[in-house]
C-alpha cells in the first residue's frame, strides 16, 4: 500500500484561497503530498498559481488554479462552486487569502477599512457558507488567523487585528453550527513567518524575532503541517491553534 493510499486525505478535494504563494502555496503542496486534489485561488499571481498547480500535479494529484478575488462577494463564494466543478467535490476549505493594511489609526482611510474587512472577514464568511452547502458530512474548514489576535505587541495593527479577531468568533460559531454533520472548523494563528511579504531578513525582522520564545521566524511549511493535520483530524473543532514560536507565551 502506498503512502497516498494510507493517508486520511487520499481522494479528498481541497480548496486553498490565496494559494499562489507563501503559506497558501505551502499548504496546497502539503495537502497534495498527503493525497488530496487541490484548487488554489489567486488574484494577480497567475504565473505563481500555475507553478503551484504544476508542483501539485508532480505529486500525482489533480490541481487547478482559479482567479477569484476574496474581496468580491460573488467571487468569494463562486470560487467554491468553481472548485467543485473542476475537481468533482469539496472536502477541505482553507481560508488563507488575506490582506493587511498597517498604520496609525488616523492614516487608515474608509477604503482601507472596507477592503480589509471585505477580504479578511466577509470573504471568509461567504466562502465558508458556500463550502458548508457543498461539502459532504465530515468536511473541514480551516482558517488562517494571526498571532495578533492573541497579542498585539505595538501600535499600527488595529485594523488587521480587528479583522482577524472576527474570524475567531466565526470559527467557533461554525463549529457549533456544523458539528452535527461532523464538519469541523478551526483557526490557525501563525506568528512571524518567512514569506516574500515578511522575509526573515527584512527590515522589521529583528523586532519580530525578539518577540518569539524560540528566537526565529517560522516557515510556511511549518504552518502547512498544522493545517494538514487539522484537515485529517475528526475530533478537533472550534480550536485556535498557534504556530507562532511562542509569540503569545
Amino acid at each position: 500500500m502506498t503512502n497516498l493510499e494510507k493517508s486520511t486525505l487520499s481522494g479528498k478535494v481541497a480548496l486553498v484561497t490565496g494559494g499562489s504563494r507563501g503559506i497558501g502555496a505551502a499548504t496546497a503542496l502539503r495537502l497534495a503530498r498527503e493525497g488530496a486534489d487541490v484548487a488554489v485561488t489567486y488574484v494577480n499571481g497567475k504565473d505563481a498559481a500555475e507553478e503551484v498547480v504544476r508542483a501539485v500535479e508532480a505529486t500525482g494529484r489533480r490541481a487547478v488554479a482559479l482567479r477569484a478575488d476574496s474581496g468580491d462577494a460573488e467571487e468569494a463564494a463562486g470560487a467554491v462552486d468553481a472548485a467543485v466543478r473542476a475537481l468533482g467535490g469539496l472536502d477541505v476549505l482553507v481560508n488563507n487569502a488575506g490582506v493587511g493594511v498597517l498604520g496609525p489609526l488616523e492614516s487608515l482611510s474608509p477604503a482601507d477599512v472596507d477592503r480589509v474587512l471585505a477580504v479578511n472577514v466577509r470573504g471568509v464568511f461567504l466562502a465558508s457558507r458556500a463550502a458548508a452547502a457543498r461539502m459532504s458530512d465530515g468536511g473541514r474548514i480551516i482558517t488562517i488567523g494571526t498571532c495578533m489576535t492573541q497579542r498585539v505587541p505595538g501600535p499600527g495593527g488595529t485594523l488587521y487585528a480587528m479583522s482577524k479577531s472576527a474570524l475567531v468568533g466565526l470559527t467557533k460559531a461554525l463549529a457549533r453550527e456544523l458539528g452535527g454533520r461532523g464538519i469541523t472548523a478551526n483557526i490557525v494563528h501563525p506568528g512571524p513567518i518567512d514569506t516574500d511579504m515578511n522575509p526573515a531578513d527584512g527590515p522589521y525582522a529583528a523586532g519580530q524575532t525578539a518577540l518569539t520564545a524560540l528566537g526565529r521566524f517560522g516557515t510556511a511549511e511549518e504552518v502547512a503541517e498544522t493545517v494538514t493535520h487539522l484537515a485529517g483530524a475528526a475530533y478537533v473543532t472550534g480550536a485556535e491553534v498557534s504556530v507562532d514560536g511562542g509569540h503569545a507565551a
